[in-house]
């Protein structure tokens, strides 16, 4: 099942100058790409990939863009690239991401995700040309009281883990960095944006579900699911994509209008258990794949989480095209073709046209 959302304007971006931190991760390699194919000229800022296989290496995303290899925590650093890149919209999206690590690294957690946003905002001052700043943060960022309901932007941030809190915590540093140095400059439109479980081809990190089972079933291993009664808003990676990128184009046309928090997340019917994911992905991946519930302890994680995206729809125009049953038929879809030897970017760049013209 599909439906119909609002489609990316192709010709907005092109020749755009995008500063885009982030870009060697699994959601900035995807939105490179994308980019790049609608003609932006993409200056990336980012640690080196973490994972070996990784999406950014898989691509060959470093032959399109300018490549800065760098940590958001260096200031002086990130200020002159940003000052030589002279950008007209800067998508932030460099973030440790992983709620386990958090509880190993919480001080190196903090640094980067509430620091690092800090750098990115007080950097984005000292450059005239920026028209757009767009902070991506995480569904986590609310104050999860594991209610069946989706949180709407105006909910309190909060967060249980040292991840969660810390983009509870980005969220807050945008909101005050707007209204302290941008409130008055008509020409710059500043807003965050949360979205939730991502999945899609390309993602090798650690302690995600997809990822954790593309591994295990490409070895002919069990996969070891931690949680599989936990509920969540999964989405194919070009959903939130799709809409930080229609967000931006609002925002070049109404800076004012639309300079807030926006969700991007799934319709309802795509918010399901660890379990159905799991035993749906093993179906698609055939060839015997099997899995069983991890015994170990584990850190806690949210059981519930939802968004609600209302907002987005009403006032973007903006709406989830591929259903969970589409975005797991893309995502195993893409595993298989890099098992199997193929070129990835052209099936990369195929799927992304597929959801373009759904």
């Amino acid at each position: 099942m599909e439906s119909v959302g609002l489609k990316i304007n192709n010709s907005f971006w092109q020749d755009k100058n995008v500063f885009l931190t982030g870009c060697t991760g699994f959601k900035g390699g995807w939105l490179a790409l994308w980019l790049t194919q609608l003609g932006a000229k993409v200056t990336g800022f980012s640690l080196d990939p973490l994972t070996d296989p990784n999406l950014f290496s898989v691509l060959d995303i470093e032959k399109s863009i300018i490549d800065n290899r760098q940590d958001m925590r260096d200031l002086p650093f990130l200020k002159r690239v940003i000052q030589s890149s002279q950008p007209e919209i800067i998508i932030h999206m460099a973030a440790q991401s992983l709620v386990r690590e958090s509880y190993k690294d919480p001080v190196g957690t903090y640094a980067t995700n509430v620091m690092g946003t800090v750098n990115l905002l007080e950097s984005a001052r000292s450059c005239d040309n920026v028209r757009i700043i767009l902070v991506i943060t995480s569904d986590k960022c609310y104050e999860n009281r594991e209610i069946d309901y989706g949180y709407c932007e105006s909910d309190p941030m909060g967060g249980h883990d040292p991840y969660s809190s810390s983009k509870g915590c980005s969220e807050l540093v945008t909101s005050a960095y707007r209204r302290s140095f941008f409130e008055d400059n008509a020409m710059v439109a500043i807003a965050s944006a949360r979205a939730g479980n991502v999945i899609g081809g390309g993602d090798w990190a650690s302690d995600r579900i997809i990822p954790d089972a593309m591994r295990a079933f490409s070895s002919n291993e069990t996969l070891l699911v931690r949680n599989p009664g936990a509920v969540r808003p999964w989405q194919h990676v070009l959903e939130p994509l799709s809409g930080y990128m229609t967000l931006c184009e609002k925002m070049w046309d109404e800076p004012s209008m639309f300079s807030e928090g926006w969700n991007f997340g799934p319709e309802d019917e795509s918010v399901r258990t660890v379990k159905e994911v799991t035993e749906r992905v093993s179906n698609l991946w055939g060839d015997h794949s099997t899995w069983e519930k991890s015994n170990g302890d584990h850190p806690h994680e949210a059981t519930l989480l939802k968004l609600d995206i209302n907002k987005a729809e009403e006032q973007l125009g903006w709406a989830p095209k591929w259903d969970l049953d589409m975005a797991l038929e893309k995502t195993v879809n893409w595993y298989k073709s890099y098992y199997n030897g193929e070129n990835m970017q052209e099936m990369s760049l195929k799927q992304i046209e597929e959801y373009q013209a759904s």
